[in-house]
């Protein structure tokens, strides 16, 4: 089958947009991908043989896709970008990645009739709500997240297939949208084996760390991350295991928040902000660490979504201290691989440290535990099988 993804982003990176193309295409299907390029990108290009077909963009469309279903200016011009992309690849169906772009593509389908597969990679209209510019004006008054999961309910009831990244996630659509339970598919954000089959160690990173009780987080830093409970936790903790470090890697445009909480509280010394790394460094830092963490607020995303970290942390046979939104909880305790804390409680999750470190068993059988579960049940080469199903399925 031609299948026709859907991203309105640049591509690369996309993690999960390239691990189902790339799926797809060992297969035995054929994946055009449409993207867009805001500089001097080969319009056309084929990576790891997906067919990539770059479509030009701006600030201003950029701009307009955060007011996609306030006013239809960004669906208009995306929606003609798109009937080029169909009726020159001749693709057999649309596989849409995320719901941003989505009216846009079901309004150029409709001369084309495909079958349309949704894949929702986050649960938007509730991300939205914690989105900085929409806390103030203008942006408070001028975007809508109910309007936008009005819109999502739309999609969904639409769709042929749609595809979600977490049981939770697909318990609470089929609570909404009850009708819709049979087109649901299962396809989690899970991690390909050769990240931790195939890597390099890099040994200025292991030894900058040597001595240290490492913490480790990695990935995206926003405030509702849950950094600054780790953060504050380094106060009782320092006292207790004088070597801990708590070493973050990753970066988000509310860092300064916690650069001011480190300052304030003088926990420099005990902190160590990386800054983003390529992700070909992610396997030395979870090597040099101890427990990695993910404490995540609870609120109506991150309850029903996995923080891929947590995978990558697993695979190297690293026990986690995650806390308690109800996702990654669930994972954790059935598979007994960390322990979880309360969600914003720094009394809980120092406990929770210190409990680890004063079992250095515990965390080897939590780790070991962690880094089964992967290998033989979570890695991507087994969670795609869905994916392959429903193509291999898909009537066009």
């Amino acid at each position: 089958m031609k299948i026709g993804m859907i991203l309105d982003a640049p591509f690369p990176p996309d993690p999960r947009v390239e691990n189902e193309a790339v799926s797809l295409v060992k297969a035995g299907h054929e994946v055009f991908l449409f993207c867009l390029k805001y500089g001097n990108e080969k319009s056309s290009e084929n990576i790891n043989g997906i067919q990539v077909k770059r479509y030009a963009s701006n600030k201003l469309e950029y701009k307009l896709s955060a007011l996609a279903y306030t006013v239809p200016f960004y669906t208009f011009l995306m929606q003609k970008k798109m009937h080029q992309f169909i009726k020159e690849t001749k693709i057999q169906a649309l596989h849409i990645h995320d719901i941003r772009i989505a009216q846009a593509v079901y309004n150029a389908n409709k001369k084309f009739s495909l079958p349309v597969v949704l894949d929702l990679h986050d649960n938007m209209p509730e991300v939205m709500k914690l989105y900085p510019h929409l806390q103030k004006f203008p942006g408070k008054y001028m975007i809508s997240p109910l309007k936008w999961k009005q819109k999502e309910k739309e999609f969904i009831e639409k769709a042929d297939k749609v595809i979600s990244v977490s049981p939770e996630f697909l318990e609470n659509l089929v609570v909404r949208i009850p009708a819709v339970k049979d087109k649901l598919v299962l396809v989690p954000n899970t991690i390909r084996a050769s990240f931790y089959t195939d890597y390099k160690v890099d040994e200025t990173i292991v030894n900058r760390y040597k001595g240290n009780f490492v913490l480790l987080y990695l990935g995206d830093t926003h405030v509702r991350r849950g950094l600054q409970t780790a953060i504050e936790s380094l106060v009782f903790l320092k006292d207790k295991i004088t070597n801990i470090k708590l070493v973050i890697v990753g970066k988000n445009t509310t860092d300064v928040i916690l650069k001011q909480q480190v300052a304030h509280l003088k926990l420099e010394k005990y902190v160590a902000f990386e800054g983003w790394q390529n992700v070909s460094l992610f396997q030395s830092y979870i090597l040099a660490s101890e427990i990695c963490i993910s404490p995540l607020h609870r609120n109506l995303q991150h309850d029903v979504a996995y923080a891929n970290k947590i995978f990558q942390y697993m695979s190297l046979g690293k026990p986690l201290l995650v806390s308690d939104a109800t996702a990654q909880k669930r994972l954790v305790e059935k598979n007994n691989t960390g322990l979880i804390h309360l969600d914003r409680n720094v009394k809980d999750f120092s406990e929770k440290v210190l409990t680890l470190y004063r079992d250095k068993d515990l965390r080897h059988q939590l780790g070991e535990n962690g880094k089964q579960f992967i290998e033989n049940e979570f890695s991507w080469e087994q969670t795609s099988k869905k994916l392959i199903d429903l193509y291999d399925n898909l009537s066009f």
